[in-house]
């Protein structure tokens, strides 16, 4: 199991619901009761503060970015760790991860101790594998530009802010004495968020690292990949899964469940909306769950679902504890909010927030075999997976 994630979303990140359309803009009259702007100590307040800044701050005043440190400053006001503003740049690049497709060359990197950046992994089929890229590779420059000194973060934004339809890297690989000039193609790109195995005994092995609005897909193309192989267990590895889309993970558990609820929402008024599945494609072989405790939210949702139904085992250690959901709105300048709207709850009625779901298994990882050289642990070390395959074996 691999240790370290790379372009992964954060532990908090969140359970959405659904990305609203186009919102508007609110004037301090707000109609849904007093707003903090229709506060004039507030307003009052915030002149006296923008006054002291314009008389003695050292450097420029930039006008933008003190009004969306203004609307920042206002949703973190709320104190919740799950609700956050975006700018419209911001929201672009959160609605490409939740849906886990992205324009790029179709790899994953990070920097370069010694300068550039280092290519982790080239996504199976993408044009990074394509053009010849390797994992280990060294990227010094991008269209004859130096990167040596420039962060991943800038690196990405180069490639997939580019006018032209490929990108010619400047490559140092090992062995090689030369530095290489690869053109890569830049296309959309779908990020890898399910990989799977075949272990002995017919045991298939699927790892869901967050759900996305392309996981449900990958996820039956590895099932059916697994099915062909003559799969007659299976183990679904939800660790260090931080969550995803609501949508994503039901669909997912509509491939696994009997008939009947998957998980239900209330939001501060008591409204219930469920989701529900048909039964028609319940899974007829033995299943575990593989989750620890930073599996979160949607991953908490489909090992709640599991176990209420009694359908497999949940081996590892207690989960993340989220149990609340957010959506997105997006506002009229391209901007948008994310809130903290509602509980969710198992099919047996069951919030977990700040609680987590405990594992019918408890056995936490053993990282004694990992060092500073070794951020992974293979199959045969994994004690977890170890007790997952007994699980399905019995």
């Amino acid at each position: 199991m691999k240790n370290k994630e790379f372009w992964k979303g954060t532990l908090a990140g969140g359970l959405v619901v659904a990305v609203l359309g186009t919102g508007v803009f609110y004037g301090v009259n707000y109609t849904g009761g007093k707003s903090v702007l229709s506060d004039r100590k507030c307003t009052v307040k915030l002149a006296a503060l923008e006054k002291i800044i314009d008389e003695s701050y050292l450097g420029d005043k930039d006008q933008e970015k003190l009004k969306e440190g203004l609307y920042t400053g206002l949703i973190y006001g709320l104190d919740d760790p799950y609700s956050r503003y975006y700018t419209a740049e911001e929201y672009e690049e959160e609605n490409t991860s939740n849906q886990g497709t992205y324009q790029g060359i179709g790899i994953s990197m990070e920097k370069n101790k010694e300068g550039g950046i280092r290519i982790v992994e080239c996504y199976e089929g993408g044009p990074g594998e394509a053009a010849g890229l390797k994992k280990d590779d060294i990227v010094s420059a991008i269209d004859g530009e130096d990167i040596t000194d420039t962060a991943v973060s800038d690196v990405a934004d180069m490639i997939r802010n580019s006018d032209k339809e490929s990108v010619v890297l400047t490559v140092h690989r090992e062995n090689v004495e030369e530095p290489m000039k690869i053109k890569v193609s830049i296309t959309d790109v779908e990020l890898p968020s399910v990989f799977h195995e075949m272990l002995d005994d017919q045991i298939g092995y699927i790892r869901i690292t967050e759900f996305k609005g392309v996981t449900c897909e990958q996820y039956r193309e590895a099932f059916q990949n697994l099915d062909e192989q003559e799969m007659k267990r299976l183990i679904v590895d939800l660790r260090d899964n931080p969550g995803g889309l609501l949508d994503s993970v039901c669909e997912i558990l509509r491939e696994i469940l009997p008939e009947g609820l998957i998980v239900y929402t209330e939001d501060k008024d008591g409204n219930r909306e469920e989701q529900t599945c048909d039964g028609k494609n319940e899974l007829q072989i033995p299943l575990a769950v593989l989750v620890n405790e930073n599996s979160a939210s949607a991953s908490e949702i489909f090992a709640g679902a599991v176990q209420d139904y009694g359908i497999g085992t949940i081996v590892g250690t207690t989960t993340y504890g989220k149990g609340v959901v957010q959506s997105i709105r997006q506002l009229s300048d391209g901007s948008a909010i994310k809130l903290t709207i509602a509980n969710y709850y198992t099919p047996k009625g069951n919030n977990i927030n700040k609680i987590g779901i405990k594992p019918d298994i408890e056995v936490s990882l053993d990282t004694s075999l990992l060092n500073k050289d070794k951020d992974e642990i293979t199959h045969e070390e994994d004690n977890q997976l170890q007790e997952a395959i007994k699980a399905v074996e019995k």
